[in-house]
């Protein structure tokens, strides 16, 4: 009997806290780019992408570390909330792989908007910090 609880308790731990340390971190700096969209938060943008980052928008516009930073903070595109959905994190040495399903209230440029959209984010880990590196995003209808 107590080796069935210890193996019942080993399993319930295993999936609720299987997360590596990396899985954490990712998802972590995933949320802080989030946050950081939303709040158009300048320093934190700037301390969460590569140098040389590549962005890439639904409509097939792709910025780099400066335009993606400089069209946030300026509200050309502007998250008024971002709702992330059906993420998954893969992760292959220094390279994380992470998808989920977008979806955002905008304000772009002072005109309303919503979107949703499948977004592919890969994430470089540099001197033990998770970066993003990379970030393409697909419409989905709403």
């Amino acid at each position: 009997m107590k080796y069935v609880l210890l193996t019942i308790l080993y399993t319930v731990s295993i999936n609720s806290f299987g997360q590596s340390k990396d899985t954490k971190a990712v998802s972590l700096a995933v949320e802080e780019l989030r946050l950081a969209m939303v709040d158009a938060n300048k320093t934190s943008l700037y301390q969460l992408t590569a140098d040389s980052l590549s962005y890439g928008h639904s409509s097939g516009r792709v910025e780099n570390k400066k335009e993606f930073i400089e069209n946030i903070v300026t509200g050309k595109s502007d998250f008024v909330t971002i709702d992330l959905t059906e993420q998954t994190i893969s992760i292959t040495q220094n390279v994380a792989v992470v998808r989920h399903i977008l979806t955002a209230a905008t304000n772009n440029g002072g005109k309303p908007g919503t979107v949703k959209l499948k977004v592919l984010l890969v994430f470089e880990k540099k001197r033990g910090k998770w970066k993003l590196l990379a970030r393409q995003a697909v419409k989905l209808v709403l």
